[in-house]
């Protein structure tokens, strides 16, 4: 990785897992690193362990709750007041196979967070970003976009009956379709700035604690074999953010057997994910669901 001193990076669920791992990399190399997360007691344990390994890190909070337009809206204006440029806006925070619920707006609260929160942070950051010459926006998909997945755009908040595995699935193939529109966009208007697409395979993280036991039995006794370490599963992330080689539009995970685990490379994605038709259908509801229109 080259060296990221005099660069700023704003990564979203960064006091555990991937998107601790993905800050403690990060500001290893010299970034400035804002850990924007739901609970600011637990980002400043995690900046204070980031501290603890990287002597001399500059690492900073942000509260964020990614299920509440207002908090997205405050913790964007704040960052955009601290920072006028932005490098690196990682959009890594999410839910998993989470019981049904809603977001304070009312959105279904893997579509909400995972996407719709994301999709509102990013287009209130980007005129810091877009001002930043060579930045990025890398937002953290999943395989689980292959699985299930369909964008229900007759029942996107899942009100008639709700199935956690479908609705991760669309929330993740949201992710994907988003950074294929945003970069496209990005390229039109001719700003510095490019959207990129990772997952992390098979790490092993405490996301999954919502799946059903069996399959939490099964995810612990493979682990070994099919997953990998959170700092492995943020491989992918952090290549896609600073490769310099990586280009707008590409989809980075590990480079294994099913993309479970191994290095960081270009990955591929579903058919669905690449509907131009369906990604602008997206883009105009995400727009219309979260009052937030880019200036682009």
């Amino acid at each position: 990785m080259p060296d990221q001193t005099g660069r700023v990076a704003v990564v979203t669920g960064a006091n555990t897992g991937l998107g601790f791992e993905t800050a403690r990399v990060l500001a290893q190399r010299g970034a400035s690193v804002v850990l924007a997360v739901r609970s600011l007691d637990k980002g400043k344990q995690a900046a204070d362990r980031i501290a603890a390994a990287v002597p001399g890190a500059d690492v900073t909070v942000q509260e964020l709750d990614l299920a509440s337009l207002a908090s997205v809206r405050a913790a964007a204006a704040e960052l955009a007041a601290a920072y006028p440029r932005i490098d690196l806006l990682i959009n890594n925070a999410g839910v998993m196979y989470t019981p049904y619920a809603r977001t304070a707006d009312g959105f279904e609260m893997q579509f909400g967070t995972n996407h719709l929160g994301h999709f509102a942070l990013t287009g209130l950051l980007l005129p810091p970003l877009t001002a930043t010459p060579g930045s990025r926006v890398v937002t953290v998909s999943s395989i689980g976009h292959r699985l299930r997945a369909k964008i229900n755009f007759d029942d996107l908040q899942w009100e008639r009956k709700y199935h956690k595995v479908g609705a991760y699935g669309q929330s993740k193939l949201a992710n994907l379709m988003f950074t294929f529109a945003l970069d496209r966009r990005l390229v039109a208007a001719g700003v510095p700035t490019r959207a990129l697409a990772s997952h992390p395979g098979g790490a092993q993280t405490d996301l999954a604690r919502h799946m059903p036991k069996p399959a939490q039995f099964l995810v612990k006794a493979l682990g070994p074999v099919a997953a990998q370490s959170a700092l492995r599963g943020a491989l992918p992330s952090l290549r896609a953010a600073t490769d310099p080689a990586a280009q707008g539009g590409e989809y980075y995970g590990p480079g294994g057997f099913g993309e479970m685990r191994g290095l960081p490379k270009v990955v591929g994605s579903s058919a669905q994910s690449k509907d131009e038709t369906l990604q602008e259908r997206l883009w105009t509801v995400s727009e219309e669901l979260t009052g937030v229109t880019y200036p682009l």
